[in-house]
């Protein structure tokens, strides 16, 4: 697919199925250091990801996915995101996002031995993310 000037071709892909593709203007996504800005033309480069928001912009309107985990490979007229899992903010379920914040609090909440809390701690930050992402719809 040809890329036309000024634009950037913007691909995220889980490996259940291809999320997005979309020309767009830039784009920002949580690279393992922290959030990267994409413009064209930006420097190839190629980033961990980790648990965030993957904002895009075309023309005005900016939209909103979750993405986990993975990798990025930044060209200068393309970005692929290879995404563990990956989700556009409509796709969301907003009640099994909710429901897996509560079961990672009382996880967190009840401690003990047996508590995995790095598991604990991660769920809940991909809940409450998967949250803040299905209400920037």
């Amino acid at each position: 697919m040809s890329v036309p000037a000024g634009k950037i071709l913007l691909s995220i892909v889980t490996p259940e199925r291809k999320i997005l593709e979309e020309t767009v203007d830039e784009l920002v996504l949580p690279g393992s250091e922290g959030y990267l800005g994409i413009l064209p033309g930006h420097a190839p480069l190629l980033s961990a990801l980790k648990v965030g928001e993957l904002t895009y912009r075309e023309g005005a309107k900016w939209s909103v996915c979750f993405v986990a985990w993975g990798f990025a490979e930044i060209l200068a007229d393309r970005v692929s995101v290879l995404a563990d899992i990956g989700e556009r903010s409509a796709d969301i379920d907003q009640y099994r996002a909710r429901a897996a914040k509560e079961r990672a609090e009382k996880r967190l909440k009840a401690g003990g031995p047996d508590v995995d809390w790095d598991r604990a701690r991660v769920s809940l930050e991909r809940a409450v993310t998967r949250i803040q992402v299905s209400g920037r719809k």
